[in-house]
């Protein structure tokens, strides 16, 4: 009788290769055995049990439990700023905010709450100082028929001038041999800047799809121009704002002293980042959930979907 198989699932989101667009599944999962057969972390689900965090996973076989965050642990979300995201530094989620009007940010005690902070655009009901000096709901800044909240004009702030692109990355068959890849980038309707293309490489992840469209997306809108990319990749959004710099730290390591996966297309789209924040431009990501009825978001899929079908012509 074959010896029983130890799993163990955790969640904490980092890198690793996300979602089969093929098959509408969710980000990518790591699977841990630790006692089988054969034990090490895999990707394929088909047999072995998941994890969304790789250095958990080889925490686990190695016999080890992973280590809990502390009780002391905060994270400083920035919905509206010059990059939002999730940072865990206060000194780093300032930056962000410093000379941007009307900017949205709040501390919270777990990444999660953060996460869903910065997805929403910053909703909470955020107190904010009136004239008067009296503290007052951000909806009711301004009273009569012009009234505008502060979330509005924070919105306004962002996007008025900015580029709007959707992107979107499909892998049919993802995670395993044989798999195609391609990527989409929408700005509207008949738009001749609008890309359906396959994935370049050996590896065909939906990862990588995903950041080659974010990247495409900063390489066309000038860099003098602010840009907000909307994608439903927060993979990606992480990737470009929140973990590259714990990467850049470590040599472009992970926690476990391994190399960085897409570090290429991560070390690209920040560059062009760094240069469209130079120009005194903004570079925003906005999250929206995939395949919901979004058209921005629904028609980068397709392109994405066909760009990966192209692939095998």
């Amino acid at each position: 009788m074959p010896p029983a198989t130890r799993k163990r699932k955790f969640s904490e989101e980092k890198e690793g290769e996300g979602k089969d667009k093929g098959g509408h599944s969710g980000a990518q999962k790591y699977y841990a055995v630790r006692k089988g057969k054969k034990t090490g972390v895999f990707t394929d689900w088909e047999d072995y049990k998941s994890f969304s965090t790789q250095s958990d996973a080889e925490a686990f076989v190695a016999g080890k439990n992973p280590a809990k965050p502390s009780k002391g642990d905060k994270f400083y979300a920035v919905a509206v700023g010059h990059e939002t995201g999730v940072y865990e530094e206060w000194a780093d989620a300032k930056k962000q905010i410093d000379g941007v009007k009307g900017p949205k940010y709040k501390k919270f005690a777990t990444r999660e709450e953060a996460e869903e902070f910065v997805r929403d655009g910053g909703k909470a009901n955020k107190k904010v100082k009136t004239g008067a000096g009296k503290e007052e709901s951000a909806k009711k800044v301004v009273k009569g028929k012009d009234k505008v909240t502060v979330e509005e004009k924070a919105q306004e702030f962002i996007k008025g001038d900015a580029v709007k692109v959707w992107t979107d990355g499909s892998s049919r068959g993802n995670g395993k041999v044989g798999a195609v890849a391609g990527y989409g980038v929408f700005f509207g309707d008949g738009d001749e800047r609008n890309i359906s293309a396959p994935l370049e490489g050996t590896l065909q992840t939906n990862q990588r799809a995903e950041l080659t469209a974010a990247l495409r997306a900063l390489e066309i809108v000038p860099l003098d121009k602010s840009i907000e990319i909307i994608t439903d990749s927060n993979y990606t959004i992480n990737c470009a704002t929140v973990w590259y710099k714990n990467w850049e730290k470590n040599g472009w390591k992970t926690s476990t002293g391994k190399a960085v996966m897409n570090e290429d297309l991560v070390k690209q789209i920040r560059a062009l980042i760094d240069k469209r924040t130079k120009t005194k431009a903004q570079t925003n990501m906005t999250w929206v959930k995939g395949h919901d009825e979004n058209p921005g978001n629904v028609a980068a899929d397709r392109l994405a979907v066909k760009g990966a079908m192209e692939k095998n012509r």
